[in-house]
């Protein structure tokens, strides 16, 4: 795996060459990224990833031999797997991140996240698409509403998902966690705020170190907390 120095090294598998092409040419063209092998089938992608040890895979979910969820599997810990997929499923999701993904991506999230997600694995973050994240969230909230006492036969939560801001938010900074938390990317929330998108990294950077998050999930989780706390 990458010592710090030299492009990040990444794997692409998919079986369907055209996006194996298209992610390519993306990743290819950044000044930081290096695309290493490609791979059709998963069980090619476990191979070639054992073999050149990249720094991230990118795996589809749907290929032949091994899907990119036991690709995730059988690689954690020896390489960061972004999935990426064109099915939004709730069960690929948790599975994914159960198996240790650092990252699930929809495919029709567009180049930008795609960069910013391998750019991610590699700073030991995990992104993950907006649209998943809002449901991802909505249902985190929901459970841990359905599992305190007095709500059903569930056990009681024994503590948030974050811990809570060490420093309080700023009205700016609320704004925009709660635009996070509705899904919305760094160029949205810069567009509906008439802010420039340093600005936006600066204000996310700033929420994340106040309530001690790791990346714009937490953020969002942060949120759902307050929001299923106030019901």
């Amino acid at each position: 795996m990458r010592t710090g120095v030299g492009p990040i090294r990444v794997l692409i598998a998919d079986d369907q060459a055209d996006v194996r092409s298209a992610f390519r040419m993306m990743l290819d063209a950044q000044p930081d990224m290096t695309v290493v092998a490609e791979a059709a089938d998963g069980e090619t992608a476990v191979q070639e990833a054992k073999r050149l040890k990249p720094d991230v895979v990118l795996a589809d979910i749907r290929m032949p031999k091994l899907d990119g969820l036991e690709v995730t599997r059988q690689l954690e810990g020896q390489c960061k797997v972004v999935v990426v997929t064109t099915f939004d499923l709730d069960e690929y999701v948790h599975t994914a991140l159960r198996h240790g993904a650092a990252g699930f991506l929809l495919k029709r999230s567009g180049p930008v996240l795609l960069i910013e997600a391998v750019r991610a694995a590699m700073a030991g973050d995990a992104l993950i698409s907006p649209q998943v994240t809002v449901r991802l969230l909505r249902h985190m909230a929901v459970t841990e509403k359905d599992a305190r006492p007095g709500a059903g036969m569930g056990p009681a939560v024994t503590g948030p998902l974050i811990a809570g801001p060490e420093e309080e938010l700023t009205a700016r900074e609320r704004e925009i966690a709660e635009l996070v938390a509705d899904g919305a990317t760094n160029a949205e929330i810069g567009t509906g705020l008439f802010i420039s998108p340093g600005t936006v990294k600066n204000h996310l950077a700033n929420i994340q170190r106040k309530l001690g998050a790791r990346n714009r999930v937490g953020i969002a989780a942060w949120v759902w907390e307050q929001a299923v706390g106030n019901r």
